[in-house]
């Protein structure tokens, strides 16, 4: 099995000039030479701070060249990577970076504010090394040298410690293995069946495991490229795609959205320009994509968008539907690739087709544990099956559907009720941007369900008509008794609904 490192020295091998990476807000470009060589400085860099093989090395930074190169540079040298959520806030900035026990951190200049309140009564030292977009780290003025023996790590050693986004209690981080980095960016690959002749748009931050796998590591496995803008701007979104030629991105539904919401603004013409011939398909993780979005996303802009399914304890996907012609279906997620699937009951017998249950995991690409947190690992595996948490089931033609989480699922007077199906209606009418539905706790029923609403720019309705309208379409018992508009929800890192935080809002209303 390869590692990071392997995998980028087998590319600088094949086609050393081919372009790996492209950073439009300054033309930077990154071949595979470049990157085989720029890894090496960096292992020869940490040998000369004494940081040895396996310590974790964390960074704070937007996306970019050096960003790029830190998160690829750190795992082949044999270092474990330690991505910090850029949006989080100080507290939890500060349990990460003590939890993890990272010895050195790299970051942007735009953060070293926000540091400050960190370090703040940090129960030990911390390197700290400031990296420019333009000029990278700022080392130490000793320049290293060649390290004498190169570290070469083994395929089972930890590479990226990630954490979650924590939507309860702290965050749990996940390590995953060398061998879990490459089976991620592989099944990513073979799932889209990417070549070299592919271009992918990365929008995503790689703090997030959407970030990191598919849109770095898949290029890296499949030998292509990928543009990556410091930030998501749905305004400059195609200008990207079609300047750059990009065949295909990655995003999430509240980009779906915003996307569609100016998509009249647009100077392309969709489904005929010459610019945009090359975007093969977008592709969506993170959260359930509405039907009625999917719809509207393949009527406006001409171009298949492939619903997937993805954990940062899975390295990214686990399920995705067919590329194009095979036939792909509304609502599933699709169906394993790279590793296997089933659906369990609460005592772990497995379940026929189109009965709902837990989806559990096995493969290459499962997290090794959680980090300093033996319970926690115990608890997430179930005879060598990843249990995920998520309720769905499979059809008969081997697809699967998810209706929710364990712990999202409403009980709401003894009835089950996926909050998923509320949202999909909620996402139906015109007026409404984003939506999430949820159980509050209610002395009658045990629960009751809420929904929390963000409207469009320019759009208007009222409580009761919401209410009606999910009425008509999934039955009273299911609609929600309360709906209420909000300036906006709370998200992670990747732009995920984080349902869970939405009865500590309601209360505070």
């Amino acid at each position: 099995m390869a590692t990071v490192s392997t995998l980028i020295e087998r590319q600088a091998e094949r086609d050393p000039q081919a372009p790996f990476l492209i950073c439009p807000e300054n033309e930077a470009r990154l071949t595979f030479e470049a990157l085989a060589s720029h890894t090496r400085k960096l292992a020869a860099h940490f040998d000369a701070l004494n940081v040895a093989p396996g310590a974790k090395i964390a960074f704070l930074l937007d996306n970019g060249y050096w960003t790029t190169l830190l998160l690829l540079g750190i795992m082949a040298s044999g270092r474990v990577v330690v991505p910090l959520n850029a949006v989080a806030g100080t507290r939890q900035l500060a349990y990460v970076l003590a939890h993890s026990d990272a010895e050195l951190l790299f970051i942007g200049t735009g953060y070293r504010e926000k540091l400050t309140g960190v370090l703040e009564g940090f129960p030990r030292a911390l390197r700290v090394i400031d990296t420019d977009e333009q000029s990278g780290p700022d080392w130490p003025a000793s320049a290293p040298g060649t390290p004498a023996a190169r570290h070469e790590p083994e395929a089972t050693d930890p590479a990226l410690l990630l954490y979650t986004s924590g939507t309860t209690g702290v965050p749990k981080g996940a390590v995953l293995s060398q061998r879990a980095i490459v089976s991620g960016g592989q099944n990513v690959a073979g799932g889209h069946q990417l070549s070299p002749a592919d271009r992918a748009l990365c929008v995503l931050p790689l703090y997030h495991i959407n970030g990191a796998m598919v849109t770095v590591a898949a290029p890296l496995a499949s030998g292509s490229s990928v543009v990556m803008p410091r930030r998501f701007s749905a305004r400059e979104y195609w200008n990207l795609i079609a300047g750059y030629g990009c065949t295909w991105s990655s995003i999430v539904p509240t980009i779906v959205k915003y996307l569609l919401d100016r998509a009249g603004d647009e100077p392309y013409r969709f489904g005929e320009e010459s610019q945009l011939s090359a975007f093969r398909f977008a592709r969506s993780a993170t959260s359930a994509l509405p039907g009625v979005m999917l719809g509207q996303w393949e009527s406006t802009f001409k171009v298949p968008i492939i619903e997937t399914l993805g954990l940062t304890e899975t390295a990214g996907t686990v399920m995705t539907n067919p590329m194009p012609p095979l036939p792909r279906k509304t609502n599933s997620v699709g169906k394993p690739f790279g590793c296997e699937a089933r659906v369990i009951d609460k005592g772990g017998s497995v379940l026929p087709d189109n009965e709902t249950g837990e989806i559990v995991y096995r493969g290459d690409n499962l997290l090794a544990r959680y980090y300093k947190n033996p319970q926690a690992t115990e608890s997430a595996f179930r005879d060598g099956w990843f249990c995920s948490g998520d309720l769905g089931y499979r059809d008969s033609e081997g697809y699967y559907f998810l209706t929710g989480r364990s712990k999202e699922l409403i009980i709401r007077g003894g009835e089950n009720i996926a909050p998923r199906e509320i949202d999909e209606v909620l996402y139906t009418h015109d007026a409404v941007l984003e939506a999430a539905a949820v159980g509050v706790p209610d002395e009658n029923y045990g629960q009751e369900v809420v929904a929390c609403v963000v409207l469009r720019e320019g759009f208007d309705c009222t409580e009761a008509e919401l209410a009606a309208f999910c009425s008509d379409s999934i039955g009273a018992y299911k609609a929600p008794k309360r709906v209420y508009f909000m300036d906006s929800l709370p998200k992670g890192p990747s732009g995920k609904i984080q349902r869970l935080k939405l009865p500590e809002l309601i209360e505070a209303l």
